[in-house]
């Protein structure tokens, strides 16, 4: 069974993204859930989004799905967060000239398998 969740368009960025993605990247689902629940990153809430999302995926599958105990012993095999689009403004400075300031953003991947 093989189930991927994205989320896109995510306002962080991916550099903020990753060091979040690489801790919880070959656990289990249910350790990956622990884990990001207590982590201090912004970052957590948003990859913990994504990997309920990805458990539930398989188990609401149509065709056959999976009991919620099952789901939680499934390894997390694809783990990453790709950069989206990035927003370019300028900051005012001194003596007429412009500070230009990215605001950056991310997609992430999850994917689950019982590998």
């Amino acid at each position: 069974m093989y189930a991927k969740a994205q989320a896109k368009w995510i306002r962080m960025s991916p550099r903020k993204v990753r060091r979040v993605v690489n801790e919880i990247r070959g656990k289990s689902a249910s350790e990956a859930v622990t884990i990001l629940k207590f982590m201090p990153y912004s970052a957590a809430r948003e990859v913990e989004k994504v990997l309920k999302s990805a458990m539930y995926n398989i188990i609401n599958h149509g065709k056959s799905p999976v009991a919620e105990e099952e789901v939680g012993e499934m390894k997390v095999v694809e783990a990453f967060a790709d950069q989206g689009p990035t927003l370019k403004r300028s900051q005012p400075r001194s003596r007429g000239r412009a500070f230009p300031i990215l605001k950056r953003s991310s997609h992430i991947t999850i994917a689950l398998s019982d590998v």
